[in-house]
């Protein structure tokens, strides 16, 4: 029996498919390639070249695969992006959730794990942020990850499905030169661009109320990530039909938009010397995560720290670009 992995050659998605064979599991990949890359893909790991919004088609590939549950990773994820293309990012998260979970219905998989985001919380004002933390998006983006909780979340209930949803912190650095972010959306790849283009690095907003100016954020290790996919498959796998759960990824570490820039700086040898511009739409202050549900529950904790991650991400940036 295999996972279907929705999203397989991805950034993350490349992570994701390798942990899952790590602990054990076959793997069928769907991915449109629309962002994705074939070369992620392992040899002999199945490619279902398809969108998640083709029912008939994800149905077909569960059936003919033996699939058991699903990790759905595929989605739009960039919170300015979504700003300015509401209706691109409903028609592809919150659709595509649904139709994902029609096909489950349909090809009679019972389990998974779905991939949400820090941004279902929205601009909270808490220190750490927990699973019982209200959520209250304040972009496209963050709502269309939510939406896609209460589906798969009503759906379970409905017809006896099992779901783990993950809540993405902010997620950077690669597993290997070859899985490197190549993606202009998040911020160490958006500085590593800069500087490859002789450019300065842009800090958008140094005026939050924060001890620096900048937002902080919460930064988790792609393969950090990753193990948290394969510890949420087995809990899925084993946990009570008709239930759901979600469950924070992250460190409970904040870093600032200027302490990752030091810690870039530290990493490529000199100042990058980030330049100051406006606010983006959509960001919050300061979003850190607390962690420890995850730890009890899937027994799942991250190893690696922001250096690990801007190390690891340059030296796959240098290697690919």
């Amino acid at each position: 029996m295999s996972w279907l992995l929705t999203g397989g050659a991805g950034y993350i998605g490349a992570h994701v498919l390798r942990a899952l064979q790590g602990a054990g599991h076959e793997v069928v990949v769907l991915d449109d390639l629309s962002t994705g890359v074939r070369r992620k893909v392992p040899e002999g790991v199945p490619l279902v070249r398809a969108s998640v919004r083709d029912t008939a088609a994800v149905a077909r590939a569960m059936t003919e695969h033996g699939v058991r549950g699903v990790v759905h990773l595929a989605a739009k994820k960039a919170v300015g992006e979504s700003v300015e293309r509401p209706r691109w990012y409903y028609q592809e998260n919150v659709l595509g959730a649904l139709s994902l979970a029609d096909a489950m219905i349909e090809a009679g998989v019972r389990d998974i794990v779905y991939s949400s985001s820090a941004a279902v919380y929205g601009a909270v004002d808490v220190d750490l942020v927990t699973e019982d933390t209200p959520t209250l998006p304040v972009s496209p983006y963050g709502e269309t990850k939510l939406i896609g909780e209460w589906v798969f979340r009503d759906v379970a209930a409905a017809h006896g499905l099992s779901v783990v949803a993950l809540r993405y912190f902010n997620v950077a650095g690669a597993g290997s030169d070859a899985l490197g972010d190549t993606g202009a959306f998040n911020l160490i790849p958006m500085v590593f661009r800069a500087l490859s283009n002789g450019e300065r690095p842009q800090v958008f907003g140094a005026d939050y109320p924060t001890p620096d100016g900048s937002c902080i954020r919460d930064y988790i290790h792609v393969a950090d990530l990753a193990d948290a996919h394969a510890a949420a498959a087995g809990f899925a796998a084993a946990a009570p039909a008709g239930g759901s759960a979600a469950y924070n990824i992250g460190r409970g570490v904040g870093a600032s938009v200027f302490d990752v820039m030091a810690t870039v700086s530290q990493v490529v040898g000199y100042d990058v010397a980030a330049e100051v511009v406006a606010r983006r739409p959509g960001d919050p202050a300061r979003i850190v995560a607390a962690a420890d549900a995850a730890r009890t529950d899937l027994g799942w904790t991250a190893r690696r720290d922001l250096s690990d991650m801007v190390a690891s991400a340059w030296s796959a940036w240098q290697a690919t670009g």
